[in-house]
């Protein structure tokens, strides 16, 4: 699997050469991570430092790991380039909580690991 950073800055319309926003980007992943292990997600790595952390180095082979990444990239997104829209951004918490309780129900009931 590819780059965490570089999916998230693709997700994020940035191309990943463009790197001058990394550091920026990166700390709102590592801020993001910690979150996400606090819902019971069993990261492999605690924190990314450039492009070098791929998915399987974070997550390894899991089965909701599109819904990690999904999670992943609307808090970074939120931190990075929040919307001028309140109703956008409640949109994307609603969306955020949805999945994290959809992925902690799965860690929970052993259905990704």
């Amino acid at each position: 699997m590819g780059s965490v950073l570089n999916t998230i800055k693709k997700m994020l319309g940035l191309d990943s050469s463009y790197d001058a926003f990394d550091t920026d980007i990166i700390v709102f992943i590592n801020s993001a991570l910690m979150a996400i292990k606090q819902i019971g997600v069993n990261l492999l790595v605690d924190r990314i430092s450039g492009p070098d952390v791929t998915w399987t180095d974070l997550l390894g082979e899991r089965s909701d790991i599109e819904s990690v990444k999904e999670i992943l990239y609307l808090r970074v997104r939120r931190m990075f380039d929040p919307p001028s829209s309140s109703a956008v951004d409640n949109a994307m918490l609603e969306q955020i909580h949805e999945l994290e309780w959809r992925v902690n129900v799965e860690v929970d009931t052993g259905g990704s690991e």
